[in-house]
């Protein structure tokens, strides 16, 4: 998370509309563009969820259920989704289930997050730098916490999460 690395700046529709630099786009609240992926367990029942290191530029030290990040300049968010799953929890190879957009806007935060799903049964290796501690979590108990406002986790995973929660016709 290099603060001179380039990523692709967007309008407030969700186009990429030119780039900046990571300290340039955070300082100014610059619209960015961001993947979101939700690793279930193959049997649905359970759903990865990490904590975030507190050296995270944004949201440090609080919890997450989706792996992802800031795409870079000129990435697709396929292409994002993948780097970003594979960097942060070392999944690979797997197919990922595009499941919508949804804008971020709490400022300084203004982002298009592309969410995506996969299940997945194979080991999780965190990257260091972005994640403290990690551990399946079933969806009843994710729900419950997503639900609740003193929760630990991330303003934005959790909105997008309950978006998500709301598509699935989730009870509760």
């Amino acid at each position: 998370m290099a603060a001179d690395e380039l990523i692709g700046v967007y309008d407030a529709e969700g186009h990429e509309v030119g780039s900046a630099t990571r300290a340039r786009m955070r300082a100014e609240g610059l619209w960015h563009a961001a993947t979101m992926v939700l690793v279930r367990s193959p049997d649905l029942g359970r759903v990865y969820v990490h904590r975030r290191s507190p050296d995270k530029d944004v949201f440090p030290g609080l919890r997450d259920c989706w792996a992802g990040g800031v795409l870079g300049a000129g990435e697709a968010p396929d292409d994002g989704a993948r780097r970003e799953l594979a960097e942060e929890l070392g999944v690979t190879g797997v197919a990922l289930r595009p499941l919508f957009s949804w804008p971020f806007e709490r400022p300084p935060v203004r982002c298009h997050n592309f969410a995506y799903e996969t299940t997945w049964d194979g080991a999780i290796v965190h990257q260091p730098e972005e994640i403290v501690s990690g551990g399946w979590l079933e969806l009843r108990e994710l729900v419950a916490a997503l639900r609740d406002p003193a929760s630990d986790f991330v303003p934005d995973g959790r909105a997008v999460a309950l978006e998500w929660l709301r598509r699935e016709g989730h009870p509760g």
